[in-house]
């Protein structure tokens, strides 16, 4: 339960998204993975030009850390049920109920410059794998999308789906932790060959 401040959203930051970054980037930072997490509501009061506002954000942010080599955009779904609820989305980590996982992709499809975009693909397919090595179910596909959503930025980009509007916040915050699991087994990989 949490105050509305919009349709299926608070701005009560221990009730949402944010909250979720935050305990992906503390699980992180316990494992000794480098964090930068900000905060800023670049899709409110409005969610017109949220990618816009948070490409001045990205961009200030790779210039005063030029090596930062990953880039996360939280998200969660929301879709409407035919009967006005909201997506549930149902994985498990460790036998516990938990949301779900996505991937989204940007693409240059729409004729926007985008070099190096399967870079991002092939680290949201690597990841995908490490979660469905460990918690089978905990994904769903890798999603492809035409825009871009910055990911063009830098290398190593991506928008997390963790889970939809009517899934509880502890399914989140169970699924994000999975999630920085993987992410340092990767990094882990990366470091040994």
């Amino acid at each position: 339960p949490y105050e509305e401040s919009s349709y299926y959203r608070t701005l009560e930051s221990e009730d949402n998204m944010l909250r979720v970054g935050q305990v992906l980037g503390d699980a992180l930072e316990n494992m000794g993975i480098g964090v930068i997490h900000d905060t800023t509501l670049h899709d409110y009061p409005s969610y017109t030009g949220s990618y816009g506002n948070a490409r001045k954000t990205l961009k200030a942010y790779l210039e005063r850390e030029p090596t930062l080599q990953l880039l996360l955009d939280i998200h969660r779904d929301a879709s409407d049920g035919a009967n006005g609820s909201q997506l549930i989305t149902a994985g498990t980590v460790g036998g516990q109920k938990s949301s779900q996982l996505m991937m989204v992709v940007g693409t240059d499809a729409t004729g926007n410059y985008f070099p190096g975009w399967q870079e991002n693909l092939s680290l949201a397919l690597k990841l995908t794998a490490l979660l469905e090595q460990t918690d089978p179910g905990l994904t769903r596909p890798v999603t492809l999308r035409e825009h871009r959503f910055n990911m063009d930025l830098t290398p190593g980009s991506l928008i997390v789906e963790v889970g939809a509007a009517g899934d509880r916040l502890e399914e989140a915050l169970l699924a994000a932790n999975a999630f920085a699991r993987a992410v340092l087994v990767l990094a882990e990989g990366a470091n040994n060959g």
